[in-house]
């Protein structure tokens, strides 16, 4: 058995993993200095090596400020030097985040998602008139366009009068207007044309490469 050989489980927890052991030992070596000048000087050599381990962060707003913080975090609270910035509270860091609001709707139909339902109480917050009724057939044309996601055949434009109509509380008859929505192959083609120039780009320069290579090759011989 090797005398000096240390365990992890051993050793004492890190409280902020990503800056290693090395400098948790100089933080804990830092706490044993007798006067405080020193102290002082070691925490401040410790803070420019732990800001030299993040360059990358160096142009980020109270930089320093934050690397004080989490020295005195490191040290468990329990570091006697001098700070240029306001000491953290422990009790504030430790304390747990506030609940955030998890939308709870559940729309009828699931494939419009509740974007279109959002869209749909804005249309009805605005006045009757032009911008509104452009903006409903906006929104019709989504909802069509999100239909077919699901439905690659073909929809009907009254399905969609029909269910926007139910989804804005009868509030919004697009029946009864003499324009229809954008035809259900455009929009498929536009959708299915967008991922196919996504994943397959143009290969153009392969047969020049080829041809390339081939003439050097016979140079070669």
């Amino acid at each position: 058995m090797v005398p000096s050989l240390e365990y992890n489980t051993e050793r004492n927890h890190l409280n902020i993993p990503e800056y290693g052991r090395h400098i948790q030992k100089l933080v804990e070596h830092c706490k044993t200095l007798e006067t405080k000048e020193e102290r002082n000087r070691m925490a401040t050599a410790i803070v420019g090596v732990m800001g030299n381990l993040n360059p990358h962060l160096r142009d980020v707003a109270d930089f320093q400020h934050k690397l004080w913080d989490q020295l005195f975090v490191i040290a468990d609270f329990d570091l006697d030097a001098d700070s240029p910035y306001p000491l953290p509270d422990p009790e504030q860091l430790a304390a747990s985040p506030e609940r955030m609001p998890y939308p709870q709707k559940r729309p009828k139909y699931r494939f419009y998602g509740n974007n279109i339902q959002n869209m749909i109480d804005v249309a009805l917050s605005w006045e009757k008139g032009e911008k509104r009724e452009a903006l409903t057939f906006i929104i019709a044309n989504h909802m069509k366009k999100s239909f077919l996601n699901w439905n690659k055949d073909s929809v009907d434009d009254n399905v969609i009068f029909k269910h926007l109509f139910e989804m804005s509380n009868g509030q919004i008859n697009l029946a009864a207007k003499e324009e229809d929505l954008l035809d259900s192959k455009s929009l498929i083609h536009k959708t299915v044309g967008r991922r196919d120039h996504s994943t397959n780009p143009p290969r153009r320069n392969n047969k020049r490469n080829y041809k390339s290579n081939n003439r050097n090759h016979k140079r070669s011989r």
